[in-house]
């Protein structure tokens, strides 16, 4: 890797990452004039440098500068051409080539352009005639030897040396000749060569020995002596250049790793010192291999000579690296002068990249090598841990462990699979208790003299810490999977991580308890019985202070890790915690051995309380008042009256007990903010206030007890700060003035100057993000950043879990590292600064800005940088807030010291401390607003360039020329901004100073981004400057970062100038290999760039030229990685990186790249690659494949008795086994093994985790819904069969077998994650192909097993295999739910038909309900109240939903003509169920009935309440409902919301079943509510309630429920739940009583239309449509049953069952008015037009002239549920008169018979394509004479109504009924283009149903035998033969 090792492919990649995203959303364009000047140049370049021979007159005629692009772009596409190009046409130009070339060498190349001078000449000399070779290898090493000292000179001689190195790698031995020659002249030019020479010709031997191999091994000594002197060279680059000669000769030199090892050792640990990070990467990587090498020997070493030797042991090799750990590459002198005087002078560098180098040695070795030797390595590893050298300061002490833990990590987290991590779980659990035993022995022997020391104790913390957090992490990434380890008595894991806590020293109780933590988070069945567990311990042991403290620290951390499980833990677990935490605090004081213990574990628990959320401490929140109240001092007279008393260790506790106090506070705003009232902030305000008051007592403290108290005390006022950052500002403001003062003294004060600066903690999150790459690598994402941030730790140390116990409290995953307590206070004065400045008055804001000032002028050296860094920190973090905010910084008099102090830190020698002044000025220009406070800013920049000579002041003010206009919307005066970039052109191009040169090219690209459109005019000059940069900049300075400065540069061109420049440099960095790059950052570009934004337009191409590169790579080269591309490509080759890879960040982008690539090509000819590709990832388990073979032995015996007796059968069945021969044993069991899973052995991946595997059980979900959208041949086997016979396209379908397999071996993995996955696959799997009929089988479908069928372990496997594990206790509380809605949904879907069968089922779902049945006992309860309310719904739901399928499939047997018009599923396999499993199904289900009928109404009632707005929610239940709890409500409204709509459906037919008739089969062992509170038979007050009373709670229960919810605007995306509503309504109203009560009340009617109104309106789903006009008809029929009651009541009261008159019942009553909103008959008209308008248009008169172009305009485009709808529509509107009076009747006859013969005008006009009659068919069709037959009948319902005879309405209805007919006989005048069939047929009806009086009267009677006459005289048929019968007759 050149140009600077990490940075020169880190630039290209970021431009490309940008260039991608910017190219799609900003696209500028220069002037037609230059762009076309611009097109015509470059196409002049590319036409002469495309040939193989430079244009000698097109270069010529060229600048200096564009000479050099031009050379470079011809020799890139040289390379490209010359592997293409025939090689005779390369013999033939071979010596004008060399001549050109040769001229290019002596012409003073730059770096990029000499590598590929290089690389041309090798690959020309290689292709074509060699001989000459020599010649020029002769000439290179004339070059080599000259003295030139000219400027020029030292170019030429680096493009000779890179000429010598890539002609020895090309040609090889064919040049051993010159080998000794060229080696002893670049080894002799070496002595007197520059940084940049030494470097070259590292690279050169590098090569050397690549091209030669063994061939070079008598000159290995030479090289070796060479390499070693330049390993540890004072230039970074020449050490990295070193270290990989030494890598490529250790492959052939023996000696390196036997005989010299320890010297080589040596010589890497002083190479560590003072390196960079690029520089410990390398000699890691050379030293890791050098190591696993002496260990494992890739090649049998010879004899050793006299005093060497041979192969090394793993403690030999320990040994060397732990002598470099604690002695670095210190002499023996020294490293003895070091221990006799007790101190350690070996640096962080060394053993940071000891650690590197360890994990190395093991990476190299690989995960079976470890995982054979792990307990050995572990046992070296603990010893160093536990070295007093490595820990002799606490800072020490943290390092080391950070490195240990960094090793186990990097290794054991990434080289193992799961079963080989629970191996090494179990090592490290044995560890801890051989540790934790020696201990307790130690501490329990009673002899002084051999009792353990205090030394031998600190040094098993270490230890203990190290194993703790390695275990709790590995635990944590098993999940699940890590169950054995807790069942495992030979480790007992649980027993001795609990022994721990009660070590002396904190740290380890601390790491016992994370790991507790950890186990809480994988197994979350664990954490309510590990709390239990501890709490017992606690209360037993209260009286021992390790006890306390450890079992504190374990209950808080378990109490806290329910922030990462959903499930939670009970609601009474918290009141124990609160209760436990009570009686600490309150017995504190008891015991003072004891108290501070106490008190501390006391607030932790407290603390961690709060973490559950608002949801637990709402109910606990004056408890917590009253221990806050308690803490503090009622009054300021009452602390001023305390601080007279007490001695150090009652302060001591005291200031303990209010810190954990306030930090109580703090959790409660942070995890509780909506509970934190203005009441409750009113209540904190007196502790607080004393709180504050003592931050000003405390230096008379620390003058009174010293050191004693001085730790406690900065604890304190850590915690005030952090809580008063949270509180409003205004809340305290009565104590600004103290809270202020005591900041600044916090931030420049005397007694801090002292105290420790972290920088790297303290300043990047006040930096900005694009400016902190310019400072150090461990600012942004490395492999190594958990390590490399130590390097930049405070001398009190970095992060560590025993610098605050309450970091337990946290959420995160990681275990956490707080800082050290100065540190953090620092940070926190720094952030409360910026929160408080802004709320004091404008003086005392200038005061203090005046005084920061001086207080920085007066100081110096080290104390001034700590101070400055602390102030400006300070400033920045206040400037930040008010950017964000907007407001203001004050008067004018604040703008110049804030000025001041800013520009005196762009003058620091830190580079950080300069970027967070860059950043601060930019902020302060932001606030202040003012244009002319812009200027002189700049100009101040621009005055201080001029003066300043050294580096740090020139970069700083560079910095700040580009960044000043960052806020402010960027340059707006085209002077200043060429003034800009005059200056940072000079700077940009000073190579004397590579710092300064890369700020200022930093700089320059923000000017370039901040530019805008003004930047156009300088576009050409930035791109040459760039350019010119690119290719003549050193590769030595890589610590600058020039070239990753380089390329943001390209950025904000691209983006200034649009995406055309954006394709020329793509070719800068080869798209191959990209996902196995040693660098983090280098593999997230990659993914991000090369691959997520290329494989969304070009997947295919992509795969491919990965496998082509991969293949054309030689195989020394190859890594497993290569191997898996070629095997399985680029896509297998993901798959194993994601499993790798544990940066977020990164697997984001490989599974974004795998789903992009997969939803190009999964459904356009790779179906079966992607399906195999996952099948093969979820086949990679740890298992071997001598117990795959052990386990599937009887099973294949089996199959081949089955085989043998039954193949004849089998024959006759399936066609396909008929036309094979009879299978051997041998290949039968080597296909069933291939249908069982690949073995290891044969699998392309192995091991892999269980996140990888769910991912690919996630990616067959999207290929199934895929599919969905794609061709429907992926889900019909009989069209998929037919295109596979003439096409080479694969089908989903085809594959199902494999889908069930797959979903199976999720289903059934020990992951609860892997497991959820797979049931939901499952799911999937059968709603999606449970429908699909099997065309083999007529009456089966493929998911059915039926003898012969492509797999037949579908469904023994589903209720075995999977099943079993739903009903097993392991099961989760998130599987739960999923697998009872697999039950339910596998019994839906027809595909059993075996009573059998559904009994195994139905016995899961029975055992499940008993469980709810019986209800949970509190105490053993596992998880939140919640779950177990979810849990209790899933299987009240699977019931229902079962129950629903029963029922349905009951009645379609009973009625087998009838079509509901909605179902639950589709229910075209209904045919294949047979009679006994249809009826078996209904009757298993019956037999719990009566229980599921009360839980189903317990569940709807608590729906109904937790539903009500919130103004009701008083009405709730105080303790709770039948299935949630009050502490639980919120949490359960979203259980209920996923689950009411069944149970609703379910509930209604369960009534209709009834006929609401109540039975009193209830059982007598039902412990949960069996029926609701308020529907019970016993009221509140008045007794017993009646059945009448208890049906009509649970009638008025589902009607609110579902009118509710039909009503509600949030239910537009929920359609079955809708479809649920309306199908229980429809079995409400089948029955009479609850019809009846309908009919009864008209109000409630009347809601109903407008609630089905709505729906008709807002929804277009025909179902629901056609449901809804059921439900109208239903409505309608309960009102005629009303009226008809009425009447016939009247008649028996009355005695007038012999009148002609009728009591005048019905809507109209006697003036036959119909009130909008009140009447059921308009409701039921407005509904009906709804239907009838949107359908059929032209019946509206405002629409009749209207041509309508939508679906809905002709009857002749009516679909088949259109007419339906109609049907339905006519049908409800002929049976409205019947619900009126007399009066009504007549009111709204006009409207119905306007609208029935409107839609028979409509149906009776014929197109001039359509002829003949309606009537029989040929006209629309079936549906279209389904419609006519509807209206004929609606109409001889309206004519015959009894309406049309009662003595009030006799009159009216005859002529209306005469104007109806005048308007029937007047459709014959539309011509002949009528049905006449129809119209005849209506007529008939008028002649036969009504009055004489209607059709008698002239001139109707003439006009109606007129048309009969007519009809008679007709050529058809029909008519001629008179019309058909009316309806009826």
């Amino acid at each position: 890797m050149k140009w600077g090792e990490l940075d020169s492919p880190v630039f290209v990649l970021l431009v490309l990452i940008r260039a991608g995203e910017c190219s799609r959303t900003e696209s500028f364009t220069l002037t037609e004039r230059r762009r076309r000047r611009r097109r015509a140049r470059w196409r002049f370049v590319m036409e002469r440098a495309h040939s193989l021979l430079l244009n000698e007159e097109a270069f010529s005629q060229l600048g200096e500068h564009q000479k050099a692009e031009f050379i470079f772009e011809w020799l890139n596409h040289l390379k490209k051409l010359l592997p293409a190009t025939d090689r005779v046409y390369i013999k033939q130009n071979q010596r004008r080539l060399i001549d050109q070339l040769s001229g290019v060498l002596i012409g003073s190349p730059g770096p990029p352009t000499r590598w590929l001078l290089a690389h041309c000449l090798a690959l020309l000399y290689r292709l074509g005639d060699p001989i000459s070779s020599s010649l020029l290898v002769d000439r290179c090493n004339d070059i080599i030897r000259s003295k030139d000292d000219s400027p020029s000179g030292l170019p030429t001689r680096l493009a000779a040396v890179a000429c010598l190195g890539a002609l020895f790698e090309q040609l090889g031995r064919m040049l051993v000749g010159s080998f000794k020659d060229s080696l002893a002249n670049l080894l002799k030019a070496m002595k007197s060569a520059e940084s940049q020479g030494r470097y070259e010709i590292m690279l050169t031997l590098e090569k050397i020995l690549r091209g030669l191999g063994v061939s070079a091994v008598p000159c290995h000594r030479d090289v070796y002596k060479a390499a070693r002197a330049c390993l540890t060279d004072r230039s970074t680059a020449v050490r990295c250049a070193a270290a990989k000669c030494l890598l490529e000769l250790q492959r052939e030199a023996v000696f390196l790793w036997t005989s010299e090892l320890e010297n080589v050792a040596t010589l890497c640990f002083r190479a560590f010192e003072g390196s960079s990070y690029n520089v410990r990467v390398s000699v890691a990587k050379l030293l890791g291999t050098l190591l696993a090498a002496a260990v494992e020997p890739r090649q049998p070493a010879a004899a050793p000579r006299q005093g060497g030797r041979g192969r090394s042991s793993l403690e030999e090799v320990m040994d060397l690296l732990s002598g470099g750990f604690l002695r670095g590459g210190a002499g023996f002198l020294r490293a003895s002068g070091d221990m006799l005087k007790g101190t350690s002078s070996v640096s962080k560098d060394v053993r940071i990249g000891v650690t590197q180098a360890c994990v190395v040695f093991v990476s190299t070795l690989g995960g079976s090598w470890l995982e054979a030797n792990f307990p050995a390595f572990l046992s070296l590893l603990m010893e160093l841990a536990s070295h007093g050298r490595a820990t002799q300061t606490p800072a020490d002490a943290v390092v080391t462990r950070c490195c240990v833990s960094f090793i186990l990590r990097s290794t054991l987290g990434s080289l193992l699979g799961e079963k080989a991590q629970t191996n090494a779980a179990k090592q490290l659990c044995l560890a801890v208790a051989t540790q934790k035993r020696a201990i307790d022995a130690a501490l329990a022997d009673g002899n002084v003299e051999t009792r353990v020391s205090s030394a031998d104790i600190s040094a098993s913390q270490h230890v203990l810490v190290c194993c703790l957090l390695e275990l709790g992490g590995l635990i944590q990434g098993l999940g699940s999977t890590a169950a054995p380890l807790l069942t495992d008595s030979s480790t007992a894991l649980l027993d001795t991580v609990i022994s721990v806590l009660l070590h002396p020293l904190p740290s380890a109780c601390l790491a016992a308890a994370w790991c507790l933590r950890c186990v809480a988070v994988a197994m979350p069945s664990q954490g309510s019985l590990l709390l239990d567990r501890c709490t017992e311990r606690l209360v037993a042991l209260k009286s021992s202070p390790e006890a306390v403290a450890g079992y504190g620290a374990a209950i808080a951390a378990l109490v806290a890790a329910v922030q990462r499980c959903p499930l939670g833990i009970p609601h009474t677990k918290g009141m124990v915690v609160l209760g436990l935490a009570e009686d600490l605090l309150r017995s504190a004081s008891q015991n003072s051995r004891i108290s501070l213990q106490r008190t501390q574990a006391g607030w932790l628990l407290v603390s961690s309380l709060l973490t559950l959320g608002p949801a637990v401490v709402e109910h606990h929140l004056s408890r917590l008042l009253l221990l806050w109240r308690c803490v503090f001092p009622a009054s300021l007279r009452e602390q001023e009256m305390e601080l007279r008393r007490g001695d150090y260790f009652t302060w001591q506790v005291t200031l303990e007990g209010r810190a954990g106090a306030l930090c109580a506070m703090k959790n409660l705003l942070l995890h509780c903010r909506e509970l934190v009232t203005d009441d409750i902030i009113s209540r904190l305000l007196t502790p607080l206030a004393c709180a504050v008051a003592l931050l000003t007592k405390l230096p008379a403290l620390l003058r009174s007890y010293s050191s004693s108290v001085r730790g406690w005390s900065v604890v304190y006022r850590l915690r005030v700060y952090e809580l008063l950052a949270l509180l409003p500002p205004h809340t305290y403001q009565e104590s600004f003035g103290l809270v202020m003062n005591q900041l600044v003294s916090d931030l420049s004060g005397q007694d801090n100057l002292n105290q420790p600066c972290s920088e790297l903690t303290l300043l990047p999150p006040l930096c900005h993000h694009d400016d902190l790459p310019l400072v150090s690598p461990a600012l942004h994402d490395t492999d190594h950043r958990y390590i490399e941030e130590q390097l930049h730790g405070s001398s009190v140390g970095g992060g560590s879990l025993d610098n605050d116990a309450f970091s337990l409290c946290d959420s995160g995953e990681e275990a956490p590292a707080p800082l050290p307590p100065p540190v953090a206070l620092t940070a926190a004065v720094v952030r409360l600064f910026g929160t408080l400045f802004p709320h004091i008055i404008s003086a005392q804001r200038v005061k203090i800005l005046e005084q920061f000032v001086e207080t920085v002028n007066q100081l110096k050296g080290q104390r001034k940088q700590i101070v400055q860094t602390h102030i400006c920190a300070a400033l920045c973090s206040l400037l930040k807030q008010q950017g964000g905010v907007r407001g203001s910084l004050g008067p004018e008099e604040i703008r110049s010291p804030a000025l001041s102090l800013l520009s005196g830190a762009l003058e620091s020698g830190s580079p950080l401390l300069r970027c967070l002044a860059v950043e601060g000025l930019a902020r302060l220009v932001q606030v202040v607003g003012d244009p002319g406070f812009t200027v002189s800013a700049s100009l101040l920049c621009f005055d201080r360039l001029k003066t300043a000579r050294d580096a740090a002041s020139r970069s700083g003010y560079t910095l700040a020329l580009g960044a000043l206009y960052r806020y402010i919307g960027g340059f707006g005066s085209p002077q200043h901004l060429s003034t800009c970039l005059g200056v940072l052109f000079t700077l940009s191009q000073d190579s004397t100073s590579p710092e300064v040169q890369t700020w200022s090219l930093h700089s320059l690209s923000l000017v370039v981004d901040l530019s805008g459109g003004l930047y156009r005019a300088h576009a050409e000059p930035s791109f040459t400057l760039v350019l010119r940069l690119l290719l003549s900049a050193p590769p030595t300075h890589p610590e600058v970062h020039i070239f990753r400065s380089l390329g943001r540069c390209l950025h904000a061109l691209i983006t200034c100038l649009g995406p055309d420049l954006q394709g020329d440099l793509v070719g800068l960095f080869p798209v191959g290999q990209p996902v196995q790059l040693s660098y983090l950052c280098l593999r997230r570009a990659v993914v991000a760039c090369l691959l997520r934004q290329l494989v969304q337009r070009e997947a295919l191409e992509v795969s491919e030229h990965a496998v082509t590169l991969v293949k054309e790579l030689p195989r020394r080269d190859n890594t497993q990685l290569d191997v898996t591309i070629k095997e399985v490509g680029l896509e297998g080759a993901l798959f194993t990186l994601l499993d790798r890879e544990s940066d977020p960040g990164l697997r984001k982008d490989i599974q974004e790249t795998l789903v992009h690539m997969m939803a190009s090509s999964a459904t356009s000819g790779k179906l079966g690659h992607w399906l195999k590709l996952c099948k093969d990832v979820l086949s990679a388990t740890t298992a071997s494949s001598h117990g795959l073979h052990q386990q599937v032995q009887p099973m294949i015996l089996s199959v081949r008795t089955f085989l043998r007796d039954n193949v004849q059968t089998v024959g006759l069945r399936s066609r396909r086994v008929r036309r094979t021969r009879r299978p051997t044993p041998a290949e039968t069991t080597t296909r069933l093994l291939s249908e069982l899973g690949r073995t290891p052995a044969f699998c392309p991946f192995t091991a892999l985790r269980w996140a990888t595997r769910r991912f690919a059980m996630q990616c067959v979900c999207r290929i199934i819904a895929q599919c969905e959208t794609a061709d429907p041949a992926h889900f019909d086997m009989a069209l998929a069969q037919e295109r596979r016979l003439h096409e080479s396209t694969d089908f989903l379908v085809l594959h199902l077998g494999d889908l069930v397999r797959m979903a199976f071996m999720a289903a059934t993995d020990h992951s609860d994650q892997l497991r959820l996955a797979g049931l939901q696959t499952l799911l999937v799997i059968i709603k999606r192909f449970s429908a699909i009929p099997e065309p083999e089988f007529p009456g089966h479908v493929i998911l059915g097993a039926v003898p012969g069928q492509r797999w037949s372990c579908s469904q023994t496997s589903l209720h075995c295999r999977c099943f079993s594990r739903y009903h097993s206790q392991s099961l989760s509380g998130k599987c739960s739910p999923v697998a009872a809605e697999v039950c339910s949904a596998w019994i839906a879907s027809g595909v059993v038909s075996d009573l059998r069968d559904l009994r195994r089922v139905h016995q899961l779902l029975a055992s499940s309900l008993a469980k709810v049945q019986a209800g949970r006992d509190t105490s053993s309860q596992l998880y939140n109240e919640a779950t177990a309310t979810m849990e209790t719904l899933a299987v009240l739901k699977a019931w229902a939903e079962v129950y629903i399928v029963a029922v349905q499939r009951s009645r379609q047997k009973e009625s087998p003509g009838r079509t509901a018009d909605l179902s639950l599923s589709s229910l075209a396999n209904d045919s294949s169920g047979s009679e006994s499993g249809d009826a078996g199904l209904l009757m298993l289900v019956q037999s719990d009935l009566s229980t599921l009928s009360r839980l189903w109404l317990a569940v709807l009632q608590d729906y109904a309440f937790l539903t009500l707005p919130q103004e009701y929610a008083s009405q709730l239940p105080a303790t709770g409902g039948s299935f949630y709890t009050a502490e639980t409500v919120n949490q359960a409204r979203a259980h209920y919301s996923s689950s009411w709509a069944p149970i609703l459906h379910a509930t209604s037919l369960w009534l209709h079943s009834t006929g609401f008739v109540m039975s009193d089969d209830t059982p007598a062992n039902l412990s949960r509510p069996a029926t609701p509170t308020s529907m019970g038979r016993t009221g509140s007050v008045g007794g017993a309630k009646s059945p009448e009373d208890i049906s009509t709670d649970r009638l008025h229960l589902i009607l609110g429920i579902s009118v509710e919810f039909l009503c509600s605007p949030h239910s537009e995306d929920q359609m079955e739940n809708i479809t649920s509503c309306l199908r229980a309504l429809q079995a409400l109203l089948d029955v009479s009583w609850p019809r009846a009560k309908i009919g009864n009340d008209q109000a409630l009617s009347v809601e109903l239309l407008s609630v089905l109104h709505r729906l008709m309106v807002t929804r277009e789903s025909a179902l629901v449509q056609l449901a809804v006009l059921d439900l109208l008809r239903q409505i309608v029929t309960a009102a005629q049953e009303h009226v008809r009651e009425k009447r016939h009541s009247a008649e028996v009261d009355d005695g007038a069952a012999e009148k002609e008159t009728l009591p005048e019942f019905g809507e109209g009553r006697d003036t036959g008015g119909l009130i909008p909103g009140r009447s059921l008959v308009f409701g039921a008209l407005e509904l009906c037009l709804c239907v009838l308008v949107r359908k059929l248009p032209q019946l509206s008169p405002k629409l009749a002239g209207t041509s309508p172009t939508g679906p809905g305009g002709s009857v002749w485009s009516l679909t088949d549920s259109d007419c339906r709808l109609v049907s339905s529509t006519l049908c409800v509107l002929s049976e409205l008169p019947s619900v009126c009076s007399p009066e009504g009747s007549v009111s709204i006859l006009p409207t119905v018979l306007y609208l029935l013969l409107g839609v028979l005008r409509e149906l009776v006009q014929q197109p001039s394509s359509h002829t003949g009659a309606l009537a029989a068919g040929s006209m629309g069709g079936a549906d279209l004479g389904a419609v006519v037959q509807a209206a004929l009948q609606a109409l001889k319902s309206v004519v015959t109504s009894p309406m049309s005879r009662q003595e009030k309405s006799r009159g009216a209805w005859t002529l209306l009924l005469r104007s109806a007919l005048n308007t029937l006989l007047g459709l014959w005048d539309a011509g002949d283009s009528v049905d006449q069939i129809s119209l005849l047929t209506a007529l008939t009806v008028f002649l036969l149903s009504a009055g004489p009086d209607v059709c008698t009267v002239e001139p109707l009677h003439t006009l109606c035998l007129q048309r009969f006459s007519a009809s008679m005289d007709a050529k058809d048929p029909l008519g001629q033969h008179g019309s058909p019968a009316a309806p009826g007759q």
